[in-house]
């Protein structure tokens, strides 16, 4: 069976070495040795500042809605947050937990992302913040979110779980925006088992947070900040050392696999717009067939031979009814109809490849 996606797993041995030091020190959380050399390296790496490692990316999120002040709202001030529908289930959700109000503003039907006009359209008195999605490691439009951010005095976080290292204009895709919040599970291109991190703007943010991810516990006995647990551990911290240091070789082996699925299906299906100013990063292989149906066919000829994808992302949430009742959004309802996200590992094999894209070739033709 070819998966959608596999963990990438890295030297053994060297794992093996980080968890010596773990029973040697007998340091297991509470901001341990290597987590703090891990959100050093990250921030070398990523050309960022004020990067907050978390338990995963769904707190990260949490966090960065509590630390700007997004969710700490009265309930009957009704805040609200704008974001897009065409996202994991955790963006809106994530909101939705902490009393926050999802407001869905419809995407552009070429990047996939948030469309600014929608944005604007969408904010009312109760609007505190935006939650825009870099969908698939595409950036945003990010000058004209911040424009509208600052126009209407909105806080801005970026869902930015897709974008780990994607440069945008040769800087960091994730400085812009108040807060960005990446994923590190287990599927993602940097991961750490579970996991997450937040980069913020602004120092005062970041040290907000750190206090609201220790239970607002500052000292043995001193308790500044409302809290939760949200701490990575040392060994969450130790795979994604390792990860880290083979992050170049992991990157040229799906940019391989990527470019092979670019040659032979591109002008066959929709394929994502994405900026000129982009640095990719080959997370994902998302695809855009004519319908739903030839999609779902694709999906079914594809699996009976042992090959994975996935619809990714349906449904459009607004349509998800535990979340609540939504006016439709015709592009991300669309999309979603008719996406689907092929295999994409650094270990696919061009002849598996060959193999997947014969079939979709195969079925295109029918």
């Amino acid at each position: 069976m070819i998966p959608v996606t596999k963990p990438y797993l890295p030297s053994r041995e060297k794992l093996d070495q980080y968890i010596d030091g773990i029973y040697e020190r007998q340091w297991l959380t509470n901001n341990g040795q290597l987590v703090r050399e891990l959100t050093r390296r990250l921030e070398e790496y990523l050309g960022v500042e004020n990067l907050l490692l978390v338990a995963n990316g769904t707190l990260a999120l949490q966090i960065a809605y509590r630390a700007l002040g997004v969710s700490d709202a009265r309930p009957e001030q009704h805040p609200e947050a704008i974001t897009s529908p065409f996202t994991f289930i955790a963006t809106a959700s994530s909101l939705r937990w902490d009393g926050v109000e999802p407001v869905f503003a419809d995407i552009d039907p070429e990047t996939w992302c948030l469309d600014p006009i929608n944005i604007e359209k969408a904010i009312t008195s109760n609007t505190r913040a935006i939650v825009p999605v870099h969908v698939f490691g595409n950036a945003c439009d990010v000058e004209a979110i911040d424009a509208i951010a600052q126009q209407y005095n909105l806080s801005v976080i970026y869902d930015a779980s897709h974008a780990f290292g994607v440069k945008y204009k040769d800087e960091s895709l994730l400085k812009y925006g108040d807060a960005a919040t990446l994923s590190f599970h287990a599927t993602k291109l940097f991961h750490t088992g579970e996991g997450g991190a937040i980069v913020f703007k602004r120092k005062e943010d970041l040290e907000r947070a750190k206090k609201m991810i220790n239970f607002g516990i500052t000292g043995p006995e001193t308790i500044e900040e409302l809290g939760i647990n949200a701490k990575m551990n040392e060994l969450q911290a130790a795979m994604g050392l390792c990860v880290l240091d083979e992050m170049e070789e992991n990157l040229v082996s799906r940019g391989r696999v990527w470019h092979r699925y670019q040659r032979v299906l591109e002008g066959k299906v929709q394929l994502q717009k994405k900026s000129e100013d982009l640095s990719y990063n080959f997370a994902y292989f998302p695809a855009v067939f004519e319908s739903e149906e030839q999609a779902c066919s694709i999906a079914a000829t594809l699996k009976e031979a042992s090959v994975l994808v996935r619809r990714y992302f349906f449904p459009s949430l607004e349509s998800v009814k535990c979340l609540g009742e939504y006016p439709s959004q015709p592009a991300s309802a669309d999309i979603a109809r008719r996406i689907l996200c092929l295999p994409i590992f650094s270990q696919l094999e061009e002849s598996s490849q060959n193999g997947i894209t014969e079939i979709i070739n195969t079925e295109l033709g029918k």
